[in-house]
This record gives C-alpha cells, structure tokens and sequence, in this order.
C-alpha cells in the first residue's frame, strides 16, 4: 500500500514493515550474489506487488519457490530486467539491464 505524494510518498508493507533496506540476494549461480536496494525499489515502484506478485514478503522466499518448483529460476531475474528495460526505454531512470551489473562475484 503507498502512502503519501511525491517525494513524500512512502510503502507500508505486511503489518506496516518494510523489509530490510537492502539485501543481498543469493543467486545459487555462477554470476554472483545480487546487493538489492530494497527501499529504494519502494520508493521508486510504489506498489509492492510489482515484484511480490512473483513470492511472497518473507525472507528467503525467492530460494523456496525455486526449491518448491513454484518459480522458475531465471523468473524474477528476467521481471527485474523486463522493468529496467523499460524505465530506460522510456527514458526514465533505470536500474542495470546487464548481468554484472546487478550480479557480482
């Protein structure tokens, strides 16, 4: 749910949290770990179902479906970039579309 206009505008979250402000995201690839900027996707998206559409708002979720069958393994990589994309086809600010850009070793 988003609260507030603009700059001011901000998420509340399952039982008004917000998540860690930042995380790391274990890829269980070869590409790398992913330093994810949690808040700033809030911020920025505002509507928190954009991405938890995919898994639900718990740690480790994105690892579970996987292991469950429930998420393919590239799932929320290729909807994170599909959104980069965009923003930057649409000349707004946008996260990396490449893979290193998001994965490091």
């Amino acid at each position: 749910m988003t609260i507030g206009r603009g700059a001011k505008r901000r998420v509340v979250g399952v039982a008004g949290g917000m998540g860690a402000a930042n995380m790391t995201l274990d890829s269980s690839g070869h590409m790398g770990k992913v330093e994810f900027p949690h808040h700033l996707h809030q911020m920025k998206l505002g509507n928190c179902q954009v991405c938890h559409k995919l898994f639900p708002k718990e740690a480790g979720a994105i690892k579970k479906g996987i292991a469950a069958g429930t998420l393919k393994k590239m799932e929320v990589m290729n909807s994170c970039k599909t959104c980069h994309q965009k923003l930057k086809s649409e000349g707004k600010v946008a996260g990396p579309t490449s893979c290193m850009g998001c994965h490091k070793k």
